[in-house]
């Protein structure tokens, strides 16, 4: 059999240059032959896909399919505290102010005219017993300590309940 025809109609349709008629004649053609040359079997699938489909189809549950598989991701929202929810203006706070006191440090230490009196025989104390003192700074830095381990303590126990809860979801 002389295959030139068909040849020629594919060189067209590459060029897309052939009309309906002449893609249906390729379709009836790659559909009725069985016995196709093999320069020629490589073109079969594109000219039958149409029929394939129509015999192989869809299953009735193919949405539910890719439906499943695309399903969108949960994403679960972090329960804020109220320090959590303040950390920022608190960390910018915390900025301006050592902005600021580095600023105060640089006037003072560029343009500043008044020393500072290290003079120590003027130097006078303000307490009359150093062992009173000496007590009052102790139990100052006691209820200091105390306050930061509680602190502490506190943010530990916030940190647990919120592992947790996010655990828990």
């Amino acid at each position: 059999m002389d295959y030139k025809y068909i040849e020629q109609l594919l060189e067209q349709y590459w060029r897309c240059d052939t009309s309906l008629i002449e893609e249906e004649q390729l379709r009836s053609f790659f559909m009725m032959h069985k016995d196709i040359p093999a320069h020629l079997l490589k073109y079969r699938d594109l000219f039958v896909y149409q029929q394939l489909q129509q015999e192989v189809g869809l299953s009735t549950d193919f949405d539910a399919r890719v439906l499943a598989e695309v399903e969108k991701p949960v994403v679960r929202a972090r329960k804020l505290t109220l320090i959590g929810r303040f950390m920022p203006v608190l960390k910018a706070a915390a900025v301006i102010a050592v902005m600021v006191s580095l600023g105060n440090v640089a006037q003072h230490t560029f343009f500043g005219n008044d020393q500072l009196d290290y003079n120590y025989e003027t130097y006078q104390d303000t307490y009359d017993d150093p062992e009173v003192a000496y007590k009052e700074v102790s139990s100052a830095l006691m209820m200091l300590s105390e306050g930061i381990n509680k602190s502490q303590e506190q943010h530990l126990a916030d940190s647990v309940d919120a592992k947790v809860e996010m655990i828990k979801e």
